[in-house]
């Protein structure tokens, strides 16, 4: 590969290709995988001592510990029991979650450019192999350890590695270190090393971290501390009662501390944990890929989305629809990357006379230029681009112009030095030699960047035309780049003192229609209260223009549009009150995010470029775009949209208002009963039943509600109404929004319900205490299926099967010796179990009553 330098400029055009395939596979089974080796497997046992750390798991221990010493060897084994399968559930979820992240994180790999055979190729990193040819450009996160060969203006943010914010200048023979991203310009560099053995490979082995809990898990473990306090104490109160009637010290400790534990919902946290993780991977099968477990909770909060325009509410596929020259205009025909069509003016085929001007401006426009086409592999497929997608539209338009190809185009003008495009500058440069020895300067750009006295040396008239016409365009919908070029004898300046005195060769309209589920999209987010905001880099009347035809703003809304240059100007705007931002710049599109979130909005921000990352990460959710968008915005993302389709975005808000909706309704019925249970202990003493549930009867149905159904109620479906109210706010309470006024009446149905059947299995002769122990069992299941959003719904019959299941085991502790022998129970015939199913009946109406009575349908 060769390197050719003009003045301060060094030119990046691979004339090597590469390694072959078979090489490359060949170096990667020697030198292995390019990726940093996974962290040390947690292993079994330190999983289940984990579990059994817990306070409230340690209490139980410790209930056992005394039931063994008191020689109430029943109450011992159910205990155990209850321990054992708290534990194999934790585990098991802690599993279960773990995979999930693990092939989500596969999933969102970050992907190299690397030349083999000649041609470019998108590979995953983790293929990448010493002695490849990395092809870097604005936003891609090197992929290995690096020699650079071929560089154009290279700048390279190190921070990561060297903790320096400064970007640093890479030139020819300078190194790279894997995992630094480049924030400008564009190389070519030969890879050195990687996995383990790269720079970022020996830094990560060094490293082990930890896993923090979400911001939902930290609020429910505050909220089972006090939860835990409270219990405490009133089965203090209860086992002081219980001594002054009489009963045992040993019985009365033992029931009073299975009560605490039965009382607080102690899996919360692991259904939490799988909740999050269930939600992680049921988005991932819907195009969504979440990068943080938090994501799930946070999206379900979200108010504001803030949305870029090309590839998110358009197509993302660039077309040249218009050219526009000094001496006239032209219409392009065809569709897509192809490059398949006609100039035409009018309807007529163009003379060669008319064709000379517009094929100068676009064969400067493809010298000009990155991209390249690739033709399709199968005879039904089509052409795509490699590169940015409206360089590729240049290309194609030059093709249908019979231009000559891109690389008869390099052969005969070499590119010697260049300016790329950068997000201040809006225009690109390029110098070629020409075959007689003189330079050609091709350059392109934003019309504002491009039509001004000291880059062009055109009369005023012609200026006024063009800016004219590039407004009618822009305003039309079109994005719109001037193109303008001059020949120079003997050059050897800096790139940047060659843009000045050039000739205008004219404007090329690119079409980028709106995708056609873009106003659908937007209409939803309206529905579900979230405030759409669209944030572009393009021509203000483009902006606009997308906006009304997408529905996002009403046409006649002009003043919905702030320019960058307008903000600068005015920097006390408010900017929550706009809606459409157009010519902004990365700053400012961080600044749009903070304006929002100080206003107590929870933001979710899409972008696919380098200058999207620092937005992203600043945004309560950074959306990322998977298939266009570079490394650095996904890296930088909370979210990866595999498909980049905007009504993904919310889908994945569906998803995260299902999540939290379970994890609460969980919490009602866990609460409730739990609550009952202390209710039922306490009441039923006054009315006469001394001793309500033993030890072990409390612990059974604790493991039997808060197991299987606790479980089979995170995998609810989403709740018809989830879409058609406004999002939480973000400091909500757990228990806001009616959820503890449900669970108190809900609880005291329960509890009153139970004692209930209990008295009346006395007045019966019926054996009170097992009638009392099915019909609080009972109750409880009637609450989980009574809380069910879509009550007859087949997505989840896991839910049911579950109830079904804790019913029979249920019965089984009445009727299977053994487990009467360890709950001390006794069948309660018919007339008992009668009892029990009109208490489970009674309770179930209970609950939909309760979701009846209160305006949040969750």
């Amino acid at each position: 590969m060769t390197s050719r330098t003009t003045g301060t400029r060094t030119a990046a055009v691979p004339t090597e290709p590469g390694l072959t395939q078979a090489e490359a596979e060949r170096r990667l089974a020697r030198y292995g995988r390019n990726e940093v080796a996974p962290p040390r497997p947690t292993p079994l046992h330190e999983r289940v001592l984990a579990q059994l750390r817990d306070p409230l798991i340690m209490v139980l221990l410790g209930a056992a510990l005394l039931t063994i010493a008191i020689g109430d060897h029943p109450d011992a084994v159910v205990i155990g029991l209850v321990v054992v399968f708290n534990t194999t559930v934790g585990v098991a979820q802690e599993v279960r979650a773990d995979r999930a992240v693990a092939a989500l994180t596969a999933l969102s790999a970050p992907h190299a450019r690397v030349l083999r055979d000649g041609a470019p190729h998108e590979v995953s990193a983790a293929l990448v192999v010493p002695g490849d040819r990395l092809l870097l450009g604005e936003g891609d996160i090197v992929a290995a350890d690096a020699e650079v060969t071929e560089a154009s203006a290279l700048l390279v943010d190190e921070s990561m590695l060297t903790g320096e914010s400064e970007p640093v200048d890479k030139s020819v023979d300078g190194s790279l270190s894997a995992g630094t991203v480049v924030v400008r310009g564009r190389g070519v560099a030969t890879a050195i090393a990687t996995g383990s053995s790269s720079a970022l490979g020996r830094i990560a082995a060094l490293l082990d971290e930890g896993r923090d809990p979400t911001p939902l898990q930290r609020r429910l473990a505050s909220l089972g501390r006090i939860l835990a306090i409270v219990t405490i104490a009133l089965c203090v109160l209860f086992f002081a009662l219980g001594l002054a009637r009489g009963l045992s010290l040993g019985t009365m400790a033992v029931t009073a501390i299975s009560l605490a534990v039965a009382a607080v919902p102690e899996s919360l946290p692991a259904v939490v944990t799988l909740a999050l993780a269930l939600g992680a991977r049921r988005m991932a099968a819907r195009n969504a890929l979440v990068r943080r477990l938090p994501a799930v909770e946070t999206l379900g909060s979200v108010s504001v989305l803030a949305t870029d325009k090309t590839g998110t509410l358009t197509e993302g596929r660039m077309v040249v629809q218009r050219l526009w020259t000094p001496s006239g205009t032209a219409d392009v025909s065809g569709t897509g990357y192809a490059p398949q069509g006609r100039l035409t003016r009018a309807g007529h085929p163009l003379t060669p006379e008319e064709l000379r001007p517009l094929r100068e401006l676009l064969t400067t426009a493809a010298l000009c230029n990155d991209a390249s086409l690739r033709p399709p592999r199968e005879a039904s497929g089509t052409w795509t681009a490699v590169g940015d997608p409206m360089e590729a539209a240049l290309l194609a338009a030059a093709a249908k112009a019979d231009c000559p190809d891109q690389a008869a185009l390099r052969a005969a003008c070499p590119r010697i030095a260049e300016a790329p495009f950068d997000s201040l500058r809006k225009r690109m440069t390029t110098l070629h030699h020409l075959p007689d020895g003189n330079v050609l300067v091709c350059l392109k750009g934003a019309p504002e960047s491009v039509l001004t006295p000291p880059v062009l040396a055109e009369p005023q008239e012609i200026l006024d035309r063009a800016r004219s016409h590039a407004a009618l365009l822009a305003a039309d919908g079109y994005r719109v780049l001037a193109v303008a070029g001059t020949e120079r004898l003997l050059w050897d300046r800096p790139v940047p003192e060659a843009e000045h005195g050039l000739a205008l060769l004219g404007l090329v309209a690119i079409s980028d229609p709106p995708k056609a589920t873009a106003a659908t999209t937007l209409e939803a987010c309206r529905e579900a209260g979230i405030t759409p905001v669209l944030i572009t880099g393009d021509h203000p009347a483009t902006a606009h223009a997308i906006a009304v035809r997408t529905g996002l703003v009403q046409d006649g809304q002009a003043g919905e549009v702030l320019t960058g240059p307008e903000l600068t100007a005015a920097p006390d705007t408010d900017l929550t009150a706009v809606r459409v931002f157009a010519r902004t710049d990365p700053q400012q599109k961080l600044d749009i995010v903070h304006a929002w979130r100080a206003r107590g909005a929870v933001t979710a921000m899409t972008g696919d470029g380098v200058n999207d990352g620092p937005a992203l990460r600043q945004a309560d959710i950074g959306v990322a775009m998977g298939a266009r968008g570079t490394e650095v915005a996904r890296q930088a993302a909370d979210l990866v949209l595999t498909d980049d389709e905007l009504s993904t975005v919310v889908t994945a808000v569906e998803e995260g208002r299902r999540v939290y909706d379970n994890i609460r309704r969980f919490l009602v019925y866990a609460m409730a009963g739990g609550t009952a249970e202390i209710l039922v202990m306490l009441a039923g003493p006054l009315l006469g039943l001394s001793l309500p549930l033993r030890a072990g009867q409390i612990l059974w149905i604790n493991l039997l509600t808060h197991g299987l159904t606790g479980v089979a109620m995170g995998a609810e479906p989403v709740s018809p109404h989830a879409m058609h109210r406004p999002p939480r706010p973000p400091g909500q309470h757990i228990l806001a929004a009616g959820v503890w006024q449900r669970l108190l009446v809900l609880a005291v149905a329960v509890t009153a319900l139970s004692l209930g059947a209990g008295l009346a299995a006395r007045t019966m002769d019926v054996p009170w205490q097992s009638t009392l122990f099915l019909a609080l069992l009972a109750a409880q299941l009637g609450v989980a299926l009574g809380l069910r959003a879509r009550l007859f719904t087949a997505r989840n019959l896991y839910l049911p099967a579950s109830v079904a299941a804790s019913a029979l085991l249920a019965a089984a502790a009445l009727h299977v010796p053994a487990l009467r022998s360890l709950l001390d129970t006794e069948p309660v015939g018919w007339s008992g179990t009668a009892l029990a199913l009109a208490a489970g009946l009674a309770a179930f109406a209970a609950a939909r009553l309760v979701r009846g009575a209160f305006h949040r349908k969750a």
